[in-house]
């Protein structure tokens, strides 16, 4: 394994680099992980320089290809939060604030998806509630209020 890693180690970074699009410390963490693979299955590993280097680059791309798999499945970290810069809870400006943003990114969103909207979040029901006052199934309203909220936003944001 020491052999392995001193022959290999070097080349398969610069590898990593530049799948990583140069962020070292992602780069490092999946060496690792390539060399904690070739570890764990080393009676796989072939012998010879070629064919060892051929066997860790295919597994170093294929746990690369995974890592970016998994970081697009996550949502993206947020920052902390300063919590003496929120308002107060029973703040009026900000009640009044996000009234009038409500009231103009409403109407920009499809009507079906505007009535699930405002059951569920103005009138507070339930989604067996929103489903029956509706006349839709409850996997329905799920959908709805899913695609209404991505909807919503991407309209809020067009707005700024």
């Amino acid at each position: 394994m020491t052999a392995l890693h001193a022959n290999h180690a070097p080349s398969l970074h610069r590898f990593l680099l530049r799948l990583t699009l140069g962020e070292s410390y992602l780069a490092e963490d999946l060496l690792q992980e390539t060399m904690l693979r070739a570890w764990r299955n080393i009676e796989d590993v072939p012998h010879g320089y070629e064919s060892e280097r051929r066997w860790l680059f295919t597994a170093a791309r294929r746990i690369a290809i995974d890592a970016a798999r998994a970081r697009q499945a996550r949502p993206p970290e947020t920052g902390v939060t300063d919590l003496a810069r929120l308002p107060e809870a029973d703040d009026p400006i900000e009640r009044l604030i996000i009234t009038q943003t409500m009231r103009e990114a409403l109407p920009k969103v499809t009507p079906a998806h505007r009535a699930v909207l405002i059951e569920m979040y103005y009138f507070g029901r339930s989604t067996a509630e929103a489903a029956a006052r509706l006349g839709i199934p409850e996997g329905t309203v799920k959908s709805r209020v899913h695609y209404a909220l991505r909807a919503l936003r991407a309209a809020l944001t067009l707005d700024g």
